[in-house]
C-alpha cells in the first residue's frame, strides 16, 4: 500500500534562509520545538551528502519514486509461502484439514499477486537506464511469478527430505511436527529453498531480502546462490555461513558456527572485486561438518568425510576422510607439498 509524502495535515516550517528546505510538521507544537533540533541544517547536510554519493556513483539522473523492493513486503508474503507449503504447521491455528486446500489457494493467491508486485519493482530497478516501460516489466514479472509459482511443489518435496533428515539426525528430536515448529535449522532451510528459485529466476535483491529475514530470525546466514541438495540439516544452526558459490551435496549436515567461505578473492581490470567467481568450498554427498569449522576456498571435501569441531581447512581432501585439529597438525607438511595440489587439481581437471 503507498503511502503520499508529505502526509496529509504536516505543516510547513518556515523558511530559514535562502534556498533551505521545508519541513513538514505534523503539529503546532512540533513548529514550535523544531528550533531546537536546526532541522534546515540537518536536512541540507544530509541532501549534500546524498547528492555527493549519487554523482560518485553516476546516479544523480534517477526520478520517480522509490524503485526498491519492500523488506516489509516480502516478510509479509514468505510468511503466506510458508503457511502454503505447511498448512498444518505452520497455518493459522484455526486451519482443519478439510479446509486446507481452501486455505492453501487464497493464501497462495494473496502471496503471488504481493510478489508479482515486488518482482515488477525489481525488473524495473535493474532496466532504471533502459527504456523498459511498466508493463513490459510487468508482463515479465508474470512470467517469472508463475515460473516460481511452478515450482512449489518441487520445493515442498525437497523440504520434506530436509525435515526427515533433522528428524533422523537428531536422538532429541520426538517428532517432525517439532522439527518444523522448533528447529531454526529447518526454517533457515525453507527460506533458503525459496530464496534460492527466486535468484535462478533473476531477482537476486528480491531473493537476498528473504535470505536475510531468515538470517535476521535464526542466526543462519546462507546466500541465496548457494546450491543445497536433499535431505540438508543444520543442527543448533547459530553462526552458520554459507557463501554464494558453495555447492553441497545430498544428505549433508551441518553443526552450529560453520563457515563455508572465500579464502581469497580475484580482483578486475577495473581493481574492484570480480563477482560471482566460484570461490567457496564444494562438499560432496553425506559430508559431516561440526561445530567451529572454518572450511574456505574452492575445494572439495570428498563424499562422506568429517571435519571435526574448530578444523581451519584450506585444502581439498579425498573421499572418506577424518579431519580434526590433530590429524591436520600430524599430516601439515605432506599435506603441504601434495594433497592439495595433487587432489585439487585432478578434481578440477
Amino acid at each position: 500500500m503507498s503511502t503520499v509524502w508529505p502526509p496529509e495535515g504536516a505543516r510547513g516550517a518556515a523558511r530559514q534562509g535562502e534556498g533551505s528546505p521545508v519541513i513538514p510538521l505534523a503539529s503546532s507544537r512540533q513548529a514550535a520545538d523544531s528550533g531546537h533540533w536546526d532541522l534546515a541544517a540537518v536536512v541540507g547536510g544530509l541532501r549534500a551528502v546524498r547528492d555527493r554519493w549519487r554523482e560518485s556513483q553516476g546516479r544523480t539522473k534517477e526520478f520517480g519514486g522509490r524503485e526498491f523492493p519492500s523488506r516489509d513486503a516480502l516478510q509479509q508474503i514468505v510468511g503466506q509461502l510458508v503457511g502454503a507449503l505447511f498448512p498444518m504447521r505452520l497455518g493459522p491455528t484455526d486451519l482443519r484439514q478439510e479446509s486446507e486446500d481452501f486455505y492453501v489457494g487464497y493464501t497462495l493467491d494473496a502471496a503471488l499477486h504481493g510478489l508479482l508486485e515486488q518482482v515488477t519493482l525489481e525488473l524495473l530497478h535493474q532496466a532504471r537506464h533502459s527504456a523498459l516501460s511498466v508493463d513490459t516489466a510487468r508482463a515479465q514479472a508474470i512470467g517469472l511469478v508463475r515460473e516460481f509459482a511452478a515450482v512449489l511443489p518441487d520445493i515442498r518435496a525437497l523440504l520434506d527430505t530436509d525435515v526427515l533428515a533433522a528428524y533422523q539426525g537428531d536422538p532429541a528430536a520426538r517428532s517432525v511436527d517439532e522439527i518444523v515448529l522448533c528447529y531454526p535449522g529447518v526454517l533457515a532451510v525453507i527460506y533458503h529453498r525459496i530464496a534460492h528459485r527466486l535468484y535462478r529466476f533473476g531477482v537476486p535483491l528480491i531473493a537476498r531480502i528473504v535470505s536475510e529475514l531468515a538470517h535476521s530470525a535464526t542466526g543462519i546466514d546462507i546466500h541465496p546462490g548457494a546450491t543445497v541438495g536433499h535431505s540438508f540439516f543444520i543442527d543448533h544452526g547459530t553462526g552458520v555461513v554459507i557463501g554464494e558459490t558453495a555447492v553441497i551435496g545430498n544428505r549433508v549436515r551441518l553443526y552450529q558456527a560453520v563457515t563455508l567461505g572465500a579464502k581469497r578473492f580475484e580482483i578486475g581490470e577495473d581493481g574492484a572485486l570480480a563477482k560471482g567467481q566460484p570461490r567457496h568450498p564444494v562438499l560432496e554427498d553425506d559430508v559431516v561438518v561440526y561445530a567451529g569449522a572454518t572450511i574456505l576456498g574452492r575445494i572439495t571435501i570428498g563424499a562422506g568425510s568429517s571435519i571435526g569441531g574448530n578444523v581451519w581447512l584450506t585444502h581439498s581432501v579425498p573421499p572418506g576422510s577424518h579431519i580434526s585439529q590433530a590429524s591436520l597438525q600430524q599430516h601439515a607438511p605432506a599435506l603441504r607439498e601434495g594433497l592439495h595440489e595433487g587432489l585439487h587439481e585432478g578434481r578440477r581437471a
